[in-house]
């Protein structure tokens, strides 16, 4: 997903509308307030009620002649849709030359929509510059990590920091948001698309200076930090700093952390930008960004979330780049959940695979059944909207093969009468959905700053930090234990079991926090890594876990980095992990030597036979288990039963395998989603509670349930 890419294409009759339209560029339009605030963000309200659930699709009505409009719309409608996304990338077609407009198209296709009752997302299009733009000032183009400057004729191939880019993306967000602010179908907005490129040109190498004077002070300061005395690297002013080009081989360790921050910060500021040109110009509406889910790696995306209303991402589980005939349900998951937690009350996909997904070649086609299943994972994992990228596959440009839910030549598919069937079965859940939130007693830490220091170092070609990551919260997927994904920073109050896998910058306020939560009755599972390096990715001058060997109760005594294909023996003397006993692939191997903790596992082989290999540490009202070595899936799918066990937290059903139980609450109010991502049956065991279908006949179930191949149950435990 990561390398996803969106073109858009002009054309069709009604592509220019200037001369139809006769609008001039000074007009303004008049739109009427909406009414009353919603509940949260992205509610829409029918009637006098507030529904919980947006059901959507992308629309490009630019890129199709004006007279098919009509047609669409009409469709949207049977298919119970409610909102559609709109001109995110649109502003070569919004804007022909600089300050002159054309919003007639916009107008009316808005005004045919409306007409209809959708309600409307308005994107930013800056994801996308016009050429007439781009060619006017090469300065403003992005730079590689190569040093290369990025041809014209993809998507954000702008620098981010560059001034004049940034006057021209005020110019069209403010008139966009001038004209349609107040509009009564526009219920939010969605800033530019899928950040995450890094540029390394002039202008960013000057603003990264300015950040670095910011944050360090002095050359000394700096210099001190990162430790330039090595190789005899100290910087004598502020235009010896480099930037980490991939031409430069292995940056500074310090100095490539701070540029990813810098990054960071600078896509905020970009962002921010934007938003407040937007707020004053459109009260009440949402302003959310779609993120890529767990997989994007390149910006700190807690940062980014903080000044929106709340997250959203682009759910594509299979294209030219992922093209095995299976899906792991777990990856989806694992997105929603890292989404869910970059901001408090809900979010949004805001991209939801509608067909086949490719470029230069075309995806594995989703099996009947599965959009339909991607998007009720989804709402159970608490999305309030699911919208579908696209409507209409695209007969011009670079996604010529990325489908939509109607095929080139406009017809109907079987993914569009997939998806209508889905929306008559929402229409029936959604006012006893209403209302409800995934509620957690399991949380994993997500450091984008450790992240960033394997990036830089990865230390071992096994330890990569998003494997081990996804590896363990799949174990706990695979439980049925509902996670969600935290920040260092984060209130961790609630929570009973808490996972840190590869947390290697630790900051002090991080371990004061951890400690607080450990002595307050948490169980909290650090690994191999722990602690190893300090704010300014240098190695911690003390025994390693650093600051936090007094809470672990240990300290590294030395550690194997082993080759690929290796294996290492663990002996379990817990019990309750008895089934992680065995031989283990294992690419990296931490010796501890215990201050505190007590055993849970040795080596059974290597020179350090009989050694640590797991520890726990108790501390105050809860504990610490401390795992020393980096194996494979098996063993996280061994431990995780018993922490959970040990730690109190309760699977929300025992389920057969591929069958995802995930539940949504709102005080005693239960709702049971069951989800079997297999291609076979599958009954489950309710117990002794009495569910009613929601999307059935509305009989009572109760013993269990039988699923069929990719079917969906969404059970309310409340009714009687």
């Amino acid at each position: 997903m990561r390398y996803r890419r969106r073109g858009q294409q002009d054309g069709g009759k009604g592509s220019d509308h200037r001369k139809k339209s006769g609008l001039k560029q000074e007009e303004k339009t008049s739109w009427t307030e909406p009414r009353a605030a919603n509940r949260r963000p992205g509610a829409m309200i029918q009637g006098s009620e507030a529904v919980m659930f947006h059901f959507g699709v992308d629309y490009y009505p630019e890129q199709w002649p004006e007279d098919r409009w009509p047609i669409d719309a009409d469709l949207m409608m049977r298919a119970r849709f409610t909102c559609v996304r709109l001109a995110e990338f649109s502003w070569g077609v919004l804007e022909h030359a600089a300050g002159t407009f054309d919003f007639g198209w916009l107008d009316r296709a808005m005004e045919l929509l409306a007409g209809r009752g959708l309600k409307i997302v308005m994107g930013t299009p800056t994801a996308s510059p016009p050429s007439w733009l781009m060619q006017a000032d090469r300065s403003m183009a992005r730079v590689s990590e190569t040093g290369q400057v990025v041809a014209y004729g993809n998507r954000r191939g702008y620098c981010p920091s560059h001034a004049g880019y940034r006057a021209h993306c005020r110019r069209i967000v403010t008139a966009m948001a001038d004209r349609y602010g107040a509009h009564p179908a526009v219920i939010g907005w969605q800033i530019d698309n899928e950040f995450g490129d890094r540029c390394f040109c002039a202008s960013c190498a000057a603003a990264f200076r300015r950040w670095l004077l910011d944050r360090h002070g002095t050359l000394g300061e700096l210099n001190r930090r990162w430790g330039t005395a090595f190789w005899g690297h100290l910087y004598r002013s502020w235009e010896d700093v480099p930037l980490p080009l991939a031409s430069g081989s292995a940056p500074n360790p310090g100095l490539a952390l701070d540029f990813r921050r810098f990054v960071s910060d600078l896509y905020v500021e970009f962002q921010r930008e934007q938003i407040d040109v937007i707020r004053p110009r459109s009260p009440g509406r949402f302003v959310t960004h779609n993120f890529m889910g767990f997989g994007s790696d390149t910006l700190d995306q807690h940062l980014l979330a903080r000044d929106l209303d709340f997250a959203s991402w682009d759910n594509y589980p299979r294209t030219q780049w992922h093209l095995s005939a299976d899906v792991e349900p777990a990856a989806a998951a694992l997105s929603h959940d890292t989404t869910r937690g970059l901001k408090p009350g809900g979010f949004w996909v805001m991209e939801q695979q509608a067909g086949s997904a490719g470029w230069e070649i075309v995806g594995v086609p989703p099996r009947p059944g599965e959009l339909a299943l991607w998007a009720w994972q989804a709402v159970a994992r608490g999305a309030d909207a699911v919208v579908f990228f696209r409507w209409r596959s695209a007969r011009f440009g670079t996604e010529q093969h990325w489908h939509g839910l109607l095929d080139h030549d406009g017809s109907v598919t079987r993914r569009y009468e997939e998806i209508a069937a889905m929306g008559a079965s929402l229409t029936a859940v959604a006012p006893r959905v209403d209302g409800t939130a995934v509620s957690a007693e399991a949380a994993m830490l997500l450091s984008f700053e450790s992240r960033f220091s394997l990036q830089i170092q990865q230390t071992n070609p096994g330890l990569e930090y998003r494997r081990h990551f996804a590896a363990f919260h799949r174990a706990l997927h695979r439980a049925n234990i509902t996670v969600d994904v935290v920040s260092p920073g984060d209130d961790l109050a609630g929570y009973r079991l808490l996972a840190a896998p590869l947390f290697t910058v630790v900051l002090e306020d991080h371990a004061r926090r951890l400690e607080t939560f450990v002595r307050g009755g948490g169980t909290l599972v650090l690994t191999f890594g722990a602690g190893i390096r300090d704010k300014h990715n240098a190695i911690v001058d003390s025994r390693p876990p650093g600051r936090l060997r007094e809470l672990c109760g240990l300290e590294i005594d030395e550690c194997d980095s082993l080759p690929p294909g290796a294996k290492r023996g663990l002996r379990f003397l817990h019990r309750r992990f008895a089934a992680g006993t065995g031989r283990h692939p294992a690419c990296w191997c931490e010796v501890l030597r215990l201050t505190g903790a007590e055993p849970l596992a040795v080596y059974t082989d290597g020179h350090y036979r009989g050694r640590p290999a797991v520890a726990m540490h108790r501390l105050g009202a809860g504990r610490v288990i401390y795992l020393g070595v980096a194996a494979e899936q098996p063993l996280y799918d061994a431990m995780v039963p018993g922490l959970c066990e040990m730690a109190g937290v309760r699977p929300v059903l025992r389920t057969p395998p591929g069958v995802e139980a995930v539940e949504r609450r709102d005080g005693e109010r239960q709702v049971l989603f069951l989800l079997n991502h297999g291609d076979r049956p599958r009954r489950v065991r309710l117990g002794r509670s009495r569910f009613t279908d929601l999307a059935g006949d509305g009989r009572p179930l109760h013993g269990h349930v039988t699923l069929p191949p990719l079917g969906v149950r969404v059970l309310d435990r409340a009714s009687r």
